[in-house]
């Protein structure tokens, strides 16, 4: 399950950097959609959350 939670995060972080990627290139540009930047703006704030719940189940529960 591990190996599983592993690739998933990868995946994730990958889509994360392509997004954020994207996003520079269309902030170069003098005009760009607006509805799109809110889009990818959007789609990226929900792999961050979803990458920081992925590595929250990697790491043991530690009750003392």
């Amino acid at each position: 399950m591990e190996d599983e939670l592993l690739l998933t995060l990868n995946r994730l972080r990958e889509e994360h950097r392509m997004l954020d990627d994207e996003i520079l290139v269309l902030l170069e540009r003098p005009y760009f959609d607006q509805l799109l930047m809110q889009r990818l703006k959007k789609r990226k704030l929900w792999l961050k959350d979803t990458i920081t719940r992925v590595e929250s189940k990697l790491i043991p529960d530690l009750d003392a």
